[in-house]
């Protein structure tokens, strides 16, 4: 198993994504702490876990609360003992504000797609300077790495605003052997990603994939499970695209 004997958390950790991951860092021995706002959701993917002979913690978590996330990291160790990941996967598409002047919009999108990594971070340093280093995944997105006409701005500006926070405490943390990678998903089913398009929109953003086809959920997964293990221990500051090759146009 690649996590034996490390203990994450998995913010977002419910559903879709987030629910994908975890599943998988339990699977390969990793105890695993899902972190949602949505409990019945994060209550059976622990139960799933479990089912499967892992060991999960369902926790609820509202990603901008200083508060909740202090109790998270209280409840984590307290249960396995240590924190070596976490996965800043939490966050919200910019769907629910169509229009892209709206300043709630932009205040909220913010405030849960950066903000909220930040303030996990922050919470997740001394647990694992504590456990002699660890390994930090964020989760952006392409639209973290290139413009769009479609949708808030705030999300560009949200998820690139982690991809270059992930440098930046990659750069600070690299002597406390903590790692800190960002990963960018490219173009995933709507149900998953909790994004959607329309047939036509998400036609054309396939056409431009040089792969064809829109991704899988459980790619990004394996992505995060990389960057999570040891095998990826001379890898930081580092960014992934998980998106078909969109990116590279």
């Amino acid at each position: 198993m690649r996590l034996e004997g490390k203990v994450a958390i998995v913010t977002g950790g419910a559903r879709g994504m987030g629910a994908a991951e975890a599943r998988l860092l339990a699977r390969e021995g990793a105890k695993v702490t899902i972190a949602d706002v949505l409990e019945d959701e994060g209550k059976a993917v622990e139960a799933e876990i479990a089912e499967a002979g892992g060991d999960a913690l369902f926790i609820r978590l509202d990603v901008t609360s200083e508060q909740d996330w202090s109790k998270a990291m209280e409840q984590t160790v307290a249960r396995f003992g240590k924190l070596n990941i976490l996965v800043n996967n939490a966050g919200i598409s910019s769907r629910a504000f169509p229009d892209p002047t709206d300043i709630d919009g932009w205040d909220r999108i913010m405030e849960i797609n950066s903000k909220g990594v930040y303030l996990g971070t922050r919470a997740a340093i001394p647990a694992m300077l504590e456990a002699g280093g660890g390994s930090i995944v964020n989760i952006s997105s392409i639209m973290g790495l290139v413009g769009s006409a479609e949708g808030h701005p705030a999300y560009n500006a949200s998820k690139g605003a982690v991809r270059i926070f992930t440098k930046a405490m990659a750069v600070r943390l690299g002597k406390d052997n903590i790692r800190v990678n960002s990963v960018h998903p490219g173009f995933m089913p709507p149900m998953a990603s909790g994004t959607e398009f329309n047939p036509d929109q998400r036609k054309g953003f396939i056409d431009q994939t040089p792969l064809g086809r829109q991704g899988e959920i459980d790619e990004v997964a394996y992505a995060v499970l990389f960057l999570a293990s040891d095998e990826a221990s001379f890898i930081t500051g580092s960014e992934l695209a998980v998106d078909g090759g969109f990116t590279a146009h």
